[in-house]
């Protein structure tokens, strides 16, 4: 007689001893792998929705050339100007050989040149400012509700991606795109609330406006 304990039975279900490592061990990982693949997801979601937040506009394309050795060397400059309208812009510029390549790096060049805008409860700016690049000089001031954004060219589109929507602008010298948009952002950057002036004098807040 054969000892039944000693018969196998292949529907019989192995229990944990009998599991090898190496299929424990592909489990784990593919447990890890799918961890990994939800954050990788969130980490895209939370990009383009930080994408979504900022607005593109470009304001010239030029076809430039380069005078190399074996001649002339085409390429595309693209004027582009990021914000995000609550209160951030920035002028980029951007060359390369197509017109897409030349607006990508103009993007990523506007960026890394933003400047934070103080806004006031009407969407407008605290003082008068005034600012210059080159022979371009523009002079920014603030307006009523209501007003709107009057102004013209590259510094139009400047003030609306900064989210300003009551100001009064006027483009003064070089009618440039490039260097009107760059005094309007020295301009932008010059302004500080009567909060900061009072802190920079040392003086109290009713000073200011008495």
């Amino acid at each position: 007689m054969t000892d039944s304990s000693s018969q196998t039975n292949p529907n019989a279900v192995p229990g944990a001893a009998d599991v090898p490592a190496a299929a424990e061990g592909q489990q784990q990982e593919q447990r890890r792998g799918g961890r990994g693949e939800r954050r990788g997801r969130r980490g895209d979601r939370r990009g383009q929705e930080r994408d979504s937040e900022w607005q593109e506009r470009v304001v010239q394309i030029r076809r430039v050339s380069k005078t190399v050795k074996g001649g002339k060397k085409m390429s595309f400059r693209a004027i582009v100007v990021v914000g995000n309208e609550k209160g951030q812009v920035g002028v980029g510029v951007g060359k390369a050989g197509d017109v897409i390549g030349a607006v990508r790096k103009g993007v990523a060049d506007g960026k890394k040149h933003l400047v934070k805008v103080p806004l006031t409860r009407h969407n407008s700016i605290p003082t008068l400012s005034n600012g210059r690049d080159g022979a371009a000089s523009v002079l920014i001031r603030p307006a009523a509700p209501g007003t709107g954004v009057i102004a013209g060219g590259s510094i139009r589109t400047v003030l609306e991606l900064a989210g300003i929507k009551n100001v009064l602008a006027k483009r003064l010298g070089s009618k440039t795109p490039l260097n009107n948009a760059r005094a309007a952002m020295v301009a932008l950057s010059l302004l500080r609330t009567h909060k900061e002036t009072a802190k920079e004098r040392g003086i109290s807040l009713e000073q200011i406006y008495s």
